[in-house]
């Protein structure tokens, strides 16, 4: 089976690496300096579909979950770039090697910092949209 058009397939070289993994991407984002208080928003996350593990940007869970987004070239850069970084690091192995893609703009907290941050993400894994008719949606 074929990785769905655009997404970036990867390899766990060890199943625990899953959880590490989804750990690490939540401290690597964009940083933003809000008058004293630091956050980081989220880029990408991990997504387990079928067996097959796929590196994606936010952009593209939302596309998945029907909203209307644009991905840019500058976003799948930082997909590519934060996958490239994953694999240096030894937690998965990219299936479809790319150029090595400058990170420029991506923040790396270390796990020993995070605290010091505000760890936001622009989507939520795992997260039920509400159904039309049950009075939720409104």
């Amino acid at each position: 089976m074929k990785a769905p058009e655009g997404f970036l397939e990867i390899e766990l070289r060890d199943p625990e690496d899953f959880l590490k993994i989804r750990e690490t991407l939540t401290r690597i984002g964009h940083a933003v300096d809000d008058h004293g208080v630091v956050t980081l928003i989220q880029v990408c996350h991990i997504l387990h579909k079928r067996g097959r593990y796929y590196i994606t940007h936010y952009k593209e869970l939302m596309a998945l979950d029907g909203k209307p987004v644009i991905m840019t070239a500058d976003d799948v850069r930082q997909r590519d770039a934060i996958a490239g970084m994953l694999d240096r690091w030894g937690l998965c192995d990219m299936l479809t090697p790319s150029a090595d893609v400058p990170s420029d703009g991506i923040r790396v907290v270390p796990f020993k910092e995070k605290n010091n941050w505000t760890l936001k993400s622009m989507y939520i894994v795992g997260r039920k949209r509400p159904e039309k008719g049950n009075g939720r949606d409104t």
